[in-house]
């Protein structure tokens, strides 16, 4: 699917996504990521939703989002409360979706100023 907003000087914005890929800025990336409004990290090493695991959440942490976005990827799913212990414990909410939809609401949030962090496994 294609946005039409097509750019957020500054910002990262997802332009696009699709079955097995996701567009930030209009550079297609087929590998999980997470996207901020000031930083993008294309390395995530979360693969599949089964081997998400507090390690894997812990860079998400570090970035100190209000909210964050958790693309399950084509099938809604929800994180064990224990794994996402620490971004409670932290104050920081967390979201699950699919990532067709976390890319969606990410954008909208996004363009509302809110410090947002979507988390799309790929």
């Amino acid at each position: 699917m294609k946005f039409h907003l097509t750019q957020a000087a500054g910002f990262q914005l997802i332009t696009a996504y699709g079955d097995g890929w996701v567009e930030v800025n209009h550079s297609r990336h087929e590998r999980s990521l997470i996207v901020l409004p000031g930083t993008l990290i294309t390395d995530w090493q979360a693969s599949e939703f089964d081997l998400l695991d507090v390690e894997s959440l812990r860079p998400i942490l570090e970035l100190k989002p209000e909210v964050v976005l958790l693309g399950t990827g084509s099938r809604h799913r929800f994180l064990h409360p224990a794994k996402s212990r620490e971004l409670t414990a932290a104050g920081i909410s967390l979201e699950s979706m699919t990532t067709e939809a976390a890319c969606r609401t990410y954008n909208i949030l996004m363009a509302e100023g809110r410090q947002v962090a979507a988390a799309l496994l790929i």
